[in-house]
């Protein structure tokens, strides 16, 4: 555990010392002040049933930005080591593919947890300054950073596999947010059509709509469904990644 533990400040080094996490956290800041400034629009100009909570996580504008942050937390996992030839010198130390592969996750996983931490201050500085006059349900912000966290762990898993399979960031990049705008836009698609065929298939294609999903936490209802979904996923792209990073190791 402690080769392991070395790796994940290592790669926890990397992102704070690059420009990269910081640029995205500035997006993230600025994509979540804009989502909240739009919601309290909607607010202001007619009564609604959703809360500020629900029109900032499930409103498009939110989701048009969202599918962004994975490929520039990933590209550089294993692409970056490739091109500047030292995922081979990493792998002449007593290290275990599953170490590497876990520790380069976790690191992300970790940028991406902190990314979200203004967004949260960004809800209670609101209720201190409204004194409470705006409605925001508690479990409804809690279940809404709750299904993004696990949407998280999915949808880096699939960025983290991209980079594995190529040497090139932009490639990964492309791959990654190709990958996890996919999985929602079918989910997306397959829901609306769904609904004018039976209401049984749209409740089978509702568990793998990530937009369902959000709107499902955004109301305060937690859902364990679409949490083992996600975190199945994760686990088989992790799988998956493993082997990638195992073939290239022992690739003449």
């Amino acid at each position: 555990m402690r080769i392991f533990w070395v790796l994940l400040k290592k790669e926890l080094r990397a992102f704070f010392v690059s420009p990269m996490a910081y640029i995205v956290l500035a997006l993230i800041m600025i994509l979540n002040g804009f989502c909240l400034r739009a919601a309290l629009s909607v607010l202001e100009s007619a009564p609604s049933e959703g809360s500020i909570v629900t029109w900032t996580f499930h409103a498009m504008w939110f989701w048009l930005s969202y599918f962004f942050v994975f490929p520039l937390l990933t590209m550089r996992l294993f692409a970056e080591e490739k091109k500047m030839g030292t995922f081979e010198t990493l792998f002449t130390a007593p290290v275990h593919t599953w170490q590497v592969v876990w520790a380069k996750y976790l690191a992300s996983v970790f940028i991406y947890c902190v990314l979200w931490v203004p967004s949260y201050l960004n809800f209670q500085l609101l209720d201190w300054i409204t004194v409470g006059q705006v409605e925001m349900p508690s479990g409804a912000l809690k279940g809404s950073y709750l299904i993004l966290f696990f949407m998280g762990l999915f949808n880096l898993a699939i960025g983290c596999l991209a980079s594995a399979l190529t040497s090139n960031q932009i490639i990964a990049a492309v791959i990654s947010f190709t990958a996890s705008l996919l999985h929602f836009l079918i989910g997306l698609f397959i829901s609306v059509v769904g609904r004018q065929v039976s209401e049984t298939f749209v409740d089978v294609i509702n568990y793998f709509a990530s937009m369902e999903h959000i709107r499902t936490f955004t109301a305060g209802l937690i859902d364990t469904r679409p949490l083992v979904y996600y975190t199945s996923l994760t686990l088989l792209f992790l799988a998956l990644t493993h082997q990638v990073v195992e073939f290239r190791r022992w690739r003449p």
